[in-house]
């Protein structure tokens, strides 16, 4: 069992999503490593910059809509 915490999961279809904020400019290693520990669960990520979310929101939800619709299907 891990013990991390995501920005946000949904259990259902098995999808993380990360908003990387200027704290993790210094963690990618850590990031990195803890992504493919989750993934091995069957787990599919989704990561985002703050900047992404602020300046092109429209185009992260698509991302997003589209991964969900995916992961449904």
């Amino acid at each position: 069992m891990l013990e991390y915490i995501a920005d946000f999961y949904c259990h259902e279809i098995g999808l993380v999503i990360e908003i990387d904020g200027d704290s993790h400019e210094y963690s990618f290693l850590y990031d990195f490593k803890r992504q493919k520990e989750i993934e091995a669960y069957g787990v599919t990520f989704l990561r985002f910059s703050n900047e992404e979310v602020k300046k092109n929101m429209f185009s992260v939800l698509l991302i997003i809509e589209e991964k969900v619709k995916a992961l449904t299907e």
